[in-house]
């Protein structure tokens, strides 16, 4: 730590107050910056959380401890209480993917990631606050089979929300492109309601799917109502096991 003379530094007003406290001492005066943790700066401390999420995803998906314990050179014991830990680990990335979708839910963030993709990637920051409104069940995400759901947004004259058909068309041959070089897609997102579904994100990759011929996609369902998700679980649980 270097030494300096507090008549070099400080307005002669302000060093006359000083000196007022202490005068002929030395003083540590500390830095604005906030101490970081530990290991924040050699960035272990993140490469810990990633291991003991993935420890935790693996564990939930049937991993034994005794496996868990070989794979990742720990104590039977040491996996027992990282894998039952109610602490909960930040290390989830958002990206407007299906992984990422996944990764939030396994880690009971679904909302959250719903959230975070409407109010970016998703473009629909007014259907986030919407969603916000009320308490919400949130499903997924779910493989399930496309001809249940039905486009609400197109050229097409009769739907929800009409669009013009040049820049509808140009966008649904993009993503089939798109598409067909990638499979990590953002799964959709749809309403239950009345015993129907409304496909609230994912028009256009709805569309591109028909085209080429995808019977199957992941698909995120929002639910208001008790006797609505009563309804649902009734109907399409076995999609969800």
């Amino acid at each position: 730590m270097q030494y300096k003379n507090g008549k070099d530094i400080f307005p002669e007003r302000l060093l006359k107050q000083i000196q007022k406290y202490v005068s002929g001492e030395l003083i540590y005066i500390p830095s604005m910056e906030k101490k970081k943790d530990w290991g924040e700066v050699s960035g272990y401390k993140k490469i810990l959380q990633k291991r003991n999420y993935d420890i935790q995803l693996k564990f939930r998906n049937g991993v034994t401890f005794d496996q868990l314990a070989e794979e990742y050179c720990l104590s039977y014991e040491t996996i027992k209480k990282i894998a039952y830990s109610k602490k909960e680990v930040l290390i989830m990335d958002y990206k407007a993917t299906l992984s990422s979708a996944k990764a939030y839910a396994a880690n009971g963030k679904l909302e959250k990631w719903i959230h975070e993709y409407l109010c970016s990637d998703g473009h629909n920051k007014e259907f986030s606050d919407g969603l916000k409104l009320f308490d919400r069940y949130f499903l997924g995400p779910v493989k399930m089979p496309l001809s249940f759901f039905k486009r609400c947004c197109g050229p097409e004259d009769g739907l929800k929300w009409q669009i013009p058909a040049e820049p509808f068309e140009n966008k649904v041959l993009s993503l089939m492109d798109v598409i067909k070089n990638k499979t990590d897609l953002p799964p959709l997102i749809v309403s239950y309601y009345n015993g129907e579904f409304e496909l609230n994100d994912g028009n256009h990759r709805l569309e591109a799917y028909n085209r080429l011929g995808i019977n199957e996609y992941f698909v995120i369902f929002w639910i208001t109502e008790k006797d609505d998700y009563a309804d649902f679980m009734e109907k399409y649980k076995k999609y969800l096991e």
